[in-house]
C-alpha cells in the first residue's frame, strides 16, 4: 500500500487507516485479529483508536493483539483522548485529564508510547493553550512521538495550529486534524481543509463511506446485520438515509457500473484522493468487509468521474466562501 507523509511531518503512513470504533463492542477478539492481519498483510500501518471506544476495550483488544500478530515497530498507532462519558460536560480537555488519559492508554495499549495522539475534540471550557501544552508535554516526554486534533472546525484549527507554531523547537506542531469527511459530508472544505492545507496539517477523514451508506447496502432496505439495524449504531446512519444522500449514492452506483468497480471503491477513492487527504480511516465489522475497501488500492478515478461526483454531490457554499463581488 502507498505511503503518505502525514503533513507537513516526516512520519509516513499508508493511505489507508484501520479504525477499531467497534472493537471490544460489535467486533470480538477473533474478528478483530483477523482485521488486523488482513490489514498489515495489504501493507496498512495506520491503527486509529481511541480511549473511549469500546470504553477501552478497543484499545485493549488491540494492545492484545500487538506483538501477538503483528509487530509493533510496523504499526503506527494513534490513539484519542478528551470526550468523557459525562452528560454535564461531553470534553474535557484540560491538561490534567489529557496527561491520565494518556497513561491510561498506554497500559491499556501495553505500549510505552503511542505514534500519534488525538485530542478528540474541542473543550471550550479549557484555556486552548492548556489543551496544547499536554500535546508538548506528551512528545516531549516520550510518550507520544506526534501530535494531532479531531473535530476542531476551521477557526478552532487555525488557532490550535498556529500556536503551535509560534514558537519552532518548542511547541509540538499539528501532525494531523481527524474529520468526518465523504460524498455525502463535504463539511470540512469550507473552512477545515483549507486551514489544514495552509498550515501543513493533514487530514484523516472519519466515516469516509458515509457511515455505511455509500456502499450501497441501504439503496432497497436495511441489512439486517447492518450499522442501520444496530440499536446503538441506527441513529448514526439514519442521517444519510435521506433523499438527498440517495442521489449521491445512485450516482455513486452508476460511475462504479462504468467503471467495472463498487461503490464502496468508487466512493473510497473519491475521498483518499482529495487535496489535503492522508488516509481515510475505514471501519469494518469483520475481515471479509475490511479486505472489499482494501481492494481500492488499485483503483484511481478518471478527471471526469470525479467532476461529476463533485458536481452532484457538491455543497452550497456562498458567503463568505465566494468572492463578495461575484454574488
Amino acid at each position: 500500500m502507498e505511503q503518505r507523509h502525514l503533513g507537513r511531518t516526516g512520519l509516513r503512513v499508508s493511505r489507508i487507516g484501520l479504525g477499531t470504533l467497534t472493537w471490544g463492542r460489535d467486533t470480538d477478539e477473533h474478528d478483530a485479529a483477523d482485521q488486523l492481519k488482513a490489514f498489515w498483510d495489504a501493507g496498512g500501518t495506520l491503527v486509529d483508536t481511541a480511549d473511549v471506544y469500546g470504553g477501552g476495550d478497543a484499545e485493549y483488544l488491540l494492545g492484545q493483539l500487538v506483538e501477538r500478530l503483528v509487530p509493533r515497530r510496523d504499526l503506527v498507532i494513534a490513539t484519542k483522548a478528551g470526550s468523557v462519558p459525562d452528560p454535564d460536560r461531553r470534553f474535557d480537555g484540560s491538561r490534567g485529564h489529557l496527561l491520565a488519559a494518556l497513561d491510561a492508554s498506554l497500559e491499556r495499549l501495553g505500549t510505552d508510547y503511542v505514534d500519534l495522539w488525538q485530542v478528540h475534540a474541542f473543550d471550550p471550557e479549557t484555556p486552548l493553550e492548556e489543551t496544547l501544552q499536554a500535546l508538548d508535554i506528551a512528545v516531549s516526554s516520550g510518550r507520544a512521538r506526534y501530535a494531532g486534533v479531531s473535530n476542531f472546525c476551521g477557526w478552532q484549527l487555525a488557532k490550535a495550529a498556529t500556536w503551535q507554531l509560534a514558537s519552532p523547537g518548542v511547541r509540538t506542531r499539528l501532525a494531523s486534524t481527524q474529520m468526518e469527511y465523504s460524498l455525502l459530508q463535504r463539511g470540512v472544505e469550507r473552512e477545515v481543509l483549507p486551514a489544514a492545507l495552509d498550515l501543513g496539517v493533514g487530514l484523516l477523514p472519519s466515516s469516509p463511506l458515509g457511515r455505511g451508506v455509500l456502499t450501497g447496502k441501504y439503496r432497497h432496505a436495511t441489512p439486517a446485520d447492518s450499522r442501520g439495524a444496530s440499536e446503538q449504531l441506527a441513529p448514526f446512519v439514519e442521517p444519510y438515509l435521506d433523499e438527498a444522500a440517495s442521489s449521491i449514492v445512485d450516482a455513486v452506483a452508476t460511475a462504479a457500473d462504468g467503471l467495472a468497480a463498487t461503490t464502496l471503491q468508487v466512493a473510497l477513492a473519491w475521498v483518499r484522493d482529495r487535496p489535503g487527504v492522508v488516509a481515510p480511516i475505514v471501519g469494518a465489522r469483520n475481515a471479509q468487509q475490511l479486505t472489499a475497501a482494501l481492494s481500492v488500492e488499485a483503483l484511481s478515478l478518471p478527471d471526469e468521474i470525479c467532476q461529476a461526483l463533485d458536481d452532484v454531490s457538491a455543497p452550497v457554499h456562498r458567503y463568505p466562501d465566494q468572492d463578495w463581488s461575484t454574488l
